[in-house]
């Protein structure tokens, strides 16, 4: 049975009146992951659309406004599909389920099969429309050029599908790469071998690989070359071939450093360029190459720009409101 198929067979929903609806959900393990352990996500529901909501059995049944008893209706159908696409439904997805059908004009939520990235340890799904467009890109573009806050996905999403790609033997090597700009690029005076001397400034991108597909898996992949450690300044001088090379942290890397690493690009390859223009570590801030790059190469129908905001942020809830107050400040100053 397709994933549509069991979507449309895993409820019902029906409309008692004006003020009230009733969800029935026929799949126990579906049903005990909405709910929520101690029925806290049905809990934060009430409490993010002011409404109220009862549980017996395998029936939901949701009291208040219309339009709020609606937007319920669709944040389950939502929770509904992320388990079906991942097995899994998590703390922050209940917010996200609200949050995605309020920005969608009213449509429905239900998420694109095209946009399940598979990996040995779990299934990744878009989480915004932006997201969506960010898994496309990566998939059809041969150069990616990712901008916007932390908590977006950028990094997190890049490695899910370069490893995937990898896994299903579409490339033969990943490279993650950043600007070490807290060593100045010099990085001989730190102890240790050249994977030793980056890898503090790849922590985020080595969470992403051990979330997705575990310690062992990565660690035997980089240690037959197939996961390389390159730090931006080693990158010069090589054409990369049926690789997926992602570089981090790219608002630290000046003009040259991106036009470096772009034209590196060699036959059945992917680049993805992601940066924060608002997180700058340059002693210089106006020598980050990130925005005068994409000014330059926005022309270039090849290369497909995304730009994230405050509205794809995906990690706590106040991730959002965080950036939204700093971007105030900003512009103020401004």
């Amino acid at each position: 049975m397709s994933e549509i198929n069991k979507l449309k067979e895993s409820y019902s929903i029906k409309k008692i009146d004006k003020e009230t609806i009733n969800l029935k959900i026929f799949n126990n393990n579906l049903l005990m992951s909405i709910v929520g352990p101690f029925n806290s996500n049905l809990t934060e529901l009430e409490k993010l659309t002011n409404t109220t909501i009862y549980f017996r059995g395998n029936s939901i049944t949701v009291k208040g406004e219309n339009h709020k008893i609606k937007l319920v209706s669709e944040a389950v159908k939502f929770l509904i599909n992320k388990f079906l696409l991942t097995n899994v439904i998590e703390k922050s997805d209940i917010n996200l389920s609200l949050k995605n059908y309020m920005n969608s004009d009213k449509k429905s939520n239900v998420q694109s099969l095209d946009h399940l990235i598979k990996t040995p340890r779990k299934s990744v799904i878009a989480k915004s429309k932006k997201q969506s467009e960010y898994i496309k890109a990566l998939k059809e573009n041969e150069i990616v050029m990712a901008l916007g806050p932390a908590g977006t996905g950028k990094s997190y999403l890049a490695v899910s599908v370069a490893i995937t790609m990898l896994f299903e033997k579409k490339v033969e090597r990943v490279i993650l790469s950043r600007p070490a700009v807290e060593a100045g690029e010099k990085l001989g005076f730190l102890p240790g071998d050249m994977k030793e001397k980056v890898d503090p400034y790849l922590r985020p991108l080595y969470d992403a690989l051990y979330d997705l597909f575990g310690f062992e898996k990565i660690q035997r992949k980089i240690e037959t070359g197939e996961i390389e450690i390159a730090p931006l300044a080693f990158m010069r001088g090589r054409t990369l071939k049926n690789s997926f090379a992602i570089l981090d942290e790219a608002q630290n890397a000046t003009m040259t450093q991106i036009k470096m690493f772009l034209t590196r690009i060699g036959e059945n390859s992917k680049l993805v360029v992601n940066g924060d223009p608002s997180q700058i570590d340059l002693i210089d801030k106006s020598k980050s190459g990130l925005i005068k790059s994409k000014n330059i190469l926005k022309k270039i129908d090849e290369i497909k720009m995304i730009e994230f905001d405050h509205q794809d942020a995906v990690r706590h809830r106040l991730v959002s409101k965080i950036i939204q107050a700093y971007q105030k400040k900003s512009d103020d100053k401004n």
